[in-house]
Parts: structure tokens; C-alpha cells; sequence
């Protein structure tokens, strides 16, 4: 038995029940099965799953997709998609949400049994590398190393201009409080004034790379970190 807490997302009941079968098989627990968007959202609250397994198309409901993003908003849990959808659109929604796996039904048990052994392990292999204090979650799965000033998704490292990394060390060091944006053009542009567009286009190249969600922006006040977990 691991100390993974699984919660099922999936609104055919028959379909749920096999893969309860198949994970309680294999040393897993499995904290709930969900039906519809609503369900999910309550039994990430009550239920604090570790992982979930999440079915892309829920009949009578909010999708899968928008599900993992809702939950997102309350804890930063590793999602797996479990969906007969593989058309282009599908995937490219579901992968703004920064899935661990996408797994297309119907599959086998070796499949199911692969796809969550090479996601816990990738799990793992991000925990080891940001155990150094020097990191910072940012949340989504996004971190920052204070050290040599490096964002990573994951263990990716995502590369950031002079003047973005100049913005995020800002926004990181604020620990969430807002900065005006005054204070930002003059912290990132001491020697000389420049015009309100090349600030709004350094923050917008920034969230795109962090996330939208990750960085807020008030109107006509500043913007924040605004971390997920």
C-alpha cells in the first residue's frame, strides 16, 4: 500500500468501479469516485486526494477540464486525464491545465498501472530536485530558484529575458503583496522613462509564460504573485 490518496473523477459508474478495482489491485487508495464537476470539487475539500484520475467529458456537467482548473484554484493536485476524446482541440484545453498523463479509454490495466507509475515517479523526481531552500512554489507546479534566478515548470526550466527575470524577482520578493506600477517602471527602468505599453507587454510576456493566473494585475494599481497551491 502506498501513501498516494486517489479520487476518481468519472460519471459512468461501472467504468469508476474498474478502475477503483484496478488501482485498489495494485496498493493504491482510493479516497472517492466523483460523477460530476460538482461532486469533485467537494471531495477534493473533504476527501484531500493526493492525485486524481480525471475523465475529460462528464455527462450532465461541467467538463473534466474545467473541473482541474476549479481545482486548481483550491490545491495544487496532480491531474491524470482518463478521456476516449484524442481530437486536437480537446487535448490542447486539457494541457493548459499541466496534466501529468493523458491516458485514452478504453486501455488495460498495464496501461493504467504504467501511466500512474511514470507520473509518480515524475512527482518524486520534481519533489528531490526543489528540496533545496532556494526554491520557491510558486504553485502549478511552477518554481523559482532565488539562488541563480531560474523558473522551472516541473523540472523544465523555462527561459525568461533580462527584464522578465528582473520582474519576477520583484513580484517574488513583494511575497505577494502588490506593487504599483509605478514602482515597477522605475525599478526596471532607473535610467530612463519608458511608456506605459512596454511595461503592460513585459507583464503580459511574463504571466503567458508563468500561467495567467499565477500573476494578477489590479487595473490602474500594480500587479502580485498570486500563488496557487
Amino acid at each position: 500500500m502506498t501513501n498516494e490518496r486517489f479520487l476518481i473523477v468519472e460519471d459512468e459508474a461501472i467504468v469508476a468501479l474498474d478502475i477503483k478495482k484496478s488501482l485498489e489491485s495494485l496498493g493504491y487508495f482510493v479516497v472517492a469516485c466523483a460523477t460530476n464537476y460538482d461532486e469533485a470539487l467537494k471531495f477534493v475539500k473533504e476527501k484531500d486526494p493526493s492525485i486524481i484520475l480525471m475523465d475529460i467529458n462528464l455527462k450532465n456537467s461541467k467538463s473534466g477540464i474545467e473541473a482541474a482548473i476549479d481545482i486548481q484554484k483550491i490545491k495544487n493536485i496532480p491531474i491524470i486525464y482518463i478521456t476516449a476524446y484524442s481530437d486536437e482541440t480537446t487535448i490542447k484545453k486539457a494541457v493548459k491545465t499541466n496534466p501529468l498523463a493523458y491516458l485514452l479509454k478504453p486501455f488495460k490495466r498495464e496501461e493504467l498501472k504504467t501511466t500512474i507509475y511514470l507520473a509518480l515517479h515524475k512527482i518524486k523526481s520534481s519533489l528531490e530536485l526543489f528540496k533545496n531552500k532556494n526554491f520557491i512554489h510558486l504553485g502549478l507546479n511552477y518554481y523559482y530558484n532565488l539562488e541563480d534566478e531560474t523558473l522551472f515548470y516541473e523540472n523544465i526550466i523555462i527561459k525568461l529575458s533580462t527584464k522578465e527575470r528582473a520582474l519576477l524577482n520583484i513580484l517574488v520578493e513583494a511575497k505577494g503583496s502588490i506593487v504599483s506600477f509605478n514602482s515597477l517602471e522605475y525599478l526596471l527602468w532607473p535610467d530612463y522613462p519608458v511608456s506605459k505599453g512596454a511595461l503592460r507587454t513585459l507583464i503580459y510576456r511574463l504571466r503567458a509564460k508563468l500561467e495567467y493566473k499565477l500573476i494578477e494585475t489590479i487595473p490602474n494599481v500594480g500587479c502580485k504573485i498570486n500563488t496557487i497551491f
